[in-house]
């Protein structure tokens, strides 16, 4: 029978362990990008995020994982308990600490439950739940993993649903006029003007990868997003050494898009590049009309559309961005509750709540900017 075993740090893992459990082709997911948000300072007790890696082994070799944290409050996290964590302080009863399986602060789907058959996967996940129940933990959640993943949750794993705004190539599209040809001709008028509104300003746009940014790039960069964080009043978690720390180790999958005006940046997008994906994560910069849109939206799908990239994810929320040609695409997560009463009672809850998202995902898709089929 495997161990399973908790890991305070992915450091204890090799890499090449680590990796051989997933394809490669969600950067979020490697040994590089995980073990750099505990050792450049990303990841703080204090803001509620200790590393708890769930693994098993067969002696000394890693058979199995789930990248997780033991979390004490449900900041950066994406998917929304508050309402569970009241129901349990009414009750007495604390729902933190929580074990919680995903990529901090990284709304993107992608692998989760790391083992190479489903019934693997299936014995990782109930090994898991003993070990939380054992540990007196209230609860285990695994965030934005895959429908593929679905067979391996036994049905006391509760199933959420979410919506996010996507933009997902037919397979028709090679240009920027191709994408906005699909369009009707006030969506793809208004894109246009938008465009053309800022090219007049003088902005241009310079994309650098993790080995083509320079050391004012990477400092440019981080200094658009703490600004960004300073104007919601939030804290920023990633510092200036996990940007450097990407651009050495994962070269090609960290793209920064930076739009210059007379020679300086003055604003950047933040984004990782998966094998058919792009990821935008962060922006920041001044607050020219249509700059925002510019650098975080139409940036990114020239770019897929160049390098023949088949999605592109910018992130959490914002309606805004159905009309510039993101869809909206349903996300999951599962959530095991040890306390067998509020198990219960949440079974119709997330029913509830599945219902008003597919109720949601129709309203929206009644908007579309794109014309209709003409079957």
């Amino acid at each position: 029978m495997p161990d399973p075993r908790f890991l305070h740090r992915l450091s204890d893992v090799p890499a090449a362990a680590w990796d051989a459990l997933h394809d490669g082709r969600h950067p979020f997911l490697s040994h590089a990008f995980l073990a750099g948000l505990e050792e450049h300072g990303c990841l703080r007790p204090e803001w509620g995020w200790r590393p708890r890696h769930f693994t098993l082994w067969d002696g000394d070799t890693l058979v199995a994982a789930i990248p997780g944290y033991l979390k004490d409050n449900s900041h950066g996290e994406f998917v929304f308990d508050h309402a569970w964590a009241h129901a349990y302080a009414q009750h007495g009863l604390d729902y933190f600490p929580k074990w919680l399986g995903a990529v901090p602060y990284s709304p993107v789907t992608g692998p989760r439950v790391l083992a190479r058959t489903t019934e693997d996967r299936g014995a990782l996940l109930a090994t898991l739940a003993g070990e939380v129940a054992r540990l007196g933990w209230s609860s285990a959640h695994i965030n934005f993993h895959p429908a593929d993943e679905d067979p391996a949750f036994s049905p006391d794993w509760l199933l959420r649903e979410d919506i996010q705004f996507q933009w997902h190539n037919p397979g028709s599209w090679e240009t920027f006029d191709d994408f906005l040809g699909a369009m009707d001709h006030k969506h793809r008028k208004n894109i246009r003007q938008e465009r053309a509104k800022l090219a007049r300003s003088g902005v241009t746009y310079r994309i650098v990868h993790g080995d083509e940014a320079t050391e004012a790039d990477l400092r440019a960069m981080h200094g658009f997003y703490l600004q960004t964080f300073a104007e919601y009043g939030n804290s920023p978690a990633l510092t200036l050494p996990f940007l450097q720390h990407l651009a050495r180790t994962m070269p090609r999958a960290l793209v920064i898009f930076l739009a210059v005006l007379d020679g300086e940046p003055v604003a950047g997008a933040l984004c990782l590049r998966g094998a058919d994906t792009l990821y935008g994560r962060y922006w920041g910069g001044a607050t020219l009309p249509g700059l925002h849109f510019e650098t975080c939206y139409y940036q990114g799908i020239a770019y897929c559309l160049r390098e023949g990239l088949a999605r592109f994810e910018p992130g959490a929320q914002g309606e805004h961005k159905l009309a510039r040609g993101f869809l909206p695409h349903r996300v999951r997560s599962r959530h095991w509750i040890a306390e067998p009463a509020f198990a219960e009672a949440l079974i119709a809850w997330c029913a509830q709540e599945r219902a008003e998202i597919a109720h949601y995902a129709r309203v929206l898709a009644s908007h579309s900017p794109f014309k209709a089929d003409p079957a």
